[in-house]
């Protein structure tokens, strides 16, 4: 033992017995021909033959005896100091080795080459590839590809990831970063068509891991486990060569988002195909013209207020600068704001390739942007048309749609979606909630056309509500439905802001009735004045 400790220092003591033959102590004469390291192996192999647990007491004892040799305390603690470190040093060795073997072992008995390995790992969820890269060396090499992490997706059920960790991933991928997913998503993911909301809010107080909100409350009020207005930041960084070829990204209820950190990471992302945004604290109209303004190539929008019904912000200025710079636009979603229907109608009549519209939950639309909407080229090509729970929609309105329909307009819609748990406003006032089976010809829909999916929820007929309590049912818990997926598109249109764009179509005007045309309008005043600059 004594040997063992004091080894470091032994090759600096002069050998007392050197001119003696007759001492032949082991520990100082040492052959001067025998490296230090062949040294070190000699001592610990002897050192190791008395590891087994037999020799455990006997060892005690042996230190024991060592320490009482020592009649200075000092001279004890640095003893007791060395025995630790030799200790800490031998374990250490050991688990490295350990390791190394099994790397060796693994990499030997692993079937796939390298390159498949990374092929393989680059399958994989974020979190599984976290799980497979702490499993041994040889996973952790292969998972450090950047390949590996092209398609980031760090969304939760409760926050438990922060920045940092954001950061990492996207430093990982670098320049062959394709998609990115994060934020708390109130559940496991929903199928296309589904009505539960993807707000995460108060009301979803339970959750599939079983966590009640107050641990998602504690939870979230750590530093370490949130998401800031800076997670972006890496997609800008090394001058934007992570957001370069970024084609999709999905933000989910990230609290401390705000539009001038969203709009920094959009002007970042200028291949972006799909972007989806969900419970952030944005506003419509600046989201809308960082896309407008930098995302040319989108085909898939989707965004769902969190804040249902408050958001009055968009204008029809932004709306046909949106038309005329994103012409690829397939798929549109606008969950929960506040549309009037001549906007809306410039949406849906401008983008040529429109395929799928969802208006869930919005305000202020009654319908009439649907008038004559089967005979332009913007409105022809609709697949899916998803107005569900809009408190302004009118039953006339939906009946002259379903009957344009039965007369051979919109062949393309495969899903309609005209539900609506308060009923339809009726023409002269919205106060009053109905629903007339005599007056909407759903049975008629259906027999014409049996390859359409038509969803129509309704309460029973001529109920009628107190608006107030219609405007609380609605605002705690809004009945939205997920997306479909997206679509490919190549051709491009070009869009004239005068009014002769619109206004050969009648009824596009929002819930006042207004007439065809969008150049003047009476919503406010800061309208008129955005258009005449």
């Amino acid at each position: 033992m004594d040997m063992l400790l004091e080894a470091s220092s032994m090759a600096k003591r002069p050998c007392l017995c050197a001119n003696d033959p007759g001492c032949r102590h082991s520990h100082c004469c040492i052959n001067p021909k025998v490296s230090k390291s062949e040294q070190m192996e000699d001592l610990l192999e002897a050192f190791l033959d008395f590891s087994d647990s037999s020799s455990a007491l006997s060892l005690h004892l042996s230190f024991e005896k060592l320490l009482d040799s020592r009649a200075c305390d000092s001279d004890q603690s640095l003893l007791i100091d060395r025995a630790l470190r030799l200790g800490s040093a031998l374990l250490e060795a050991g688990k490295r080795s350990a390791r190394k073997r099994a790397s060796i072992h693994n990499s030997m008995t692993w079937a796939l080459p390298p390159d498949l390995t990374i092929k393989v790992f680059s399958m994989l969820d974020t979190q599984s590839l976290c799980y497979a890269a702490a499993t041994c060396s040889m996973f952790h090499k292969c998972a450090m590809d950047p390949l590996c992490y092209a398609n980031i997706d760090l969304t939760t059920v409760v926050p438990k990831v922060n920045n940092a960790v954001v950061s990492t991933m996207i430093q990982r991928a670098g320049k062959v970063l394709k998609s990115l997913r994060l934020g708390i998503v109130p559940g496991p993911t929903l199928s296309p068509g589904s009505s539960q909301p993807l707000v995460y809010t108060i009301r979803n107080s339970v959750d599939a891991a079983g966590f009640s909100w107050n641990d998602k409350r504690s939870r979230q009020g750590k530093e370490s486990s949130i998401l800031t207005r800076s997670c972006l930041t890496a997609l800008s960084g090394d001058t934007g060569a992570a957001g370069a070829l970024l084609r999709r990204l999905h933000l989910y209820n990230i609290e401390r988002m705000d539009n001038t950190a969203l709009c920094a990471a959009l002007s970042a992302c200028p291949s972006l195909l799909d972007l989806e945004i969900v419970g952030l604290h944005v506003e419509l109209r600046q989201t809308l013209m960082s896309v407008s303004t930098n995302c040319h190539l989108i085909e898939r929008l989707f965004f769902e207020s969190s804040k249902t019904g408050r958001d009055d912000s968009l204008k029809a200025l932004t709306c046909v600068d949106l038309v005329n710079n994103c012409p690829h636009l397939t798929s549109l979603a606008l969950r929960g704001f506040k549309l009037h229907d001549y906007k809306v109608r410039i949406l849906v009549k401008g983008f040529q390739k429109l395929k799928y519209v969802d208006f869930s939950s919005s305000y202020s639309i009654t319908g009439t942007f649907l008038r004559n909407l089967g005979s332009s080229a913007g409105g022809s090509l609709l697949e899916v048309l998803i107005l569900r729970d809009c408190m302004h929609l009118k039953e006339v309105e939906v009946a002259k749609f379903l009957s344009a329909i039965i007369a051979g307009d919109f062949r393309l819609l495969r899903l309609l979606d005209i539900s609506n748990r308060e009923g339809l406003a009726s023409e002269g006032d919205w106060y009053y909630r109905c629903y007339n089976s005599s007056m909407i010809p759903i049975k008629q829909v259906l027999e014409e056309r049996p390859d359409l999916c038509l969803l129509a929820e309704f309460p029973s007929e001529g109920s009628i509500i107190e608006i107030e309590q219609m405007i609380d049912i609605l605002n705690s818990d809004a009945s939205l439905s997920s997306h479909l997926s997206s679509h490919s598109s190549e051709s491009s249109v070009s869009m004239s802001s005068s009014e002769s764009s619109y206004n050969s179509d009648q009824g596009s005007g929002n819930e006042d009735g207004r007439e065809a045309g969008y150049v003047i309008y009476e919503e406010s005043s800061d309208e008129v004045d955005i258009l005449a600059v």
